[in-house]
């Protein structure tokens, strides 16, 4: 049997008896999570959550990068599209994670700069190698984003792969006050 195969068995069983009805587009928890792409760290299963609980973003270290930001503002105009645009209420959750494959890209600092933009004399203030101070980069870099609503609530967590337990780096506050 090929991955493939499995993949879609899977989903046979999936479709045939876990799928809940009638679902909404925009999640049920009001939340977006920005996480990482390491297959250790899924959110669904480190949160406990169920389809349609979360929003989540994946990308290499979890972490805003311009292309994380274009695609929170493509989700803010899908929920517009539907009447229920992201606002009061939603929490942004920032969750990075030890032992974060990013660190080993340290030695490729123009890959590093490009992804995030940024020159590579920049780099060590982004805390690519600490993953609770880049939750609180990341935290930061969304508090300072003034296209976000400032009401939105924003954390960064810490997700250690070793205990499966999370820590919050960055407690939950409002975006910005107006």
């Amino acid at each position: 049997m090929t991955t493939i195969d499995t993949l879609c068995t899977r989903n046979k069983e999936f479709a045939a008896s876990k799928l809940p009805a009638g679902l909404a587009m925009m999640p049920a928890m009001k939340t977006m999570v920005i996480g990482c792409a390491d297959p250790r760290v899924d959110p669904e299963l480190i949160f406990g959550l169920e389809l349609g609980d979360v929003a989540v973003i994946r990308n290499v270290g979890g972490r805003v990068t311009p292309s994380t930001l274009q695609t929170m503002a493509m989700l803010r105009m899908v929920g517009q599209a539907e009447g229920a645009a992201p606002g009061a209420g939603w929490n942004l959750v920032v969750l990075h994670h030890t032992d974060c494959g990013i660190t080993r890209l340290a030695q490729y600092p123009d890959i590093l700069a490009s992804y995030f933009d940024v020159e590579a004399s920049e780099l060590e203030g982004l805390g690519v190698q600490d993953p609770w101070v880049s939750a609180a980069v990341d935290v930061a870099a969304l508090k300072a984003n003034p296209f976000l609503p400032a009401e939105f609530v924003v954390s960064g967590l810490v997700y250690d792969v070793d205990t499966g337990l999370v820590e919050v780096a960055v407690a939950p506050t409002l975006l910005r006050q107006e």
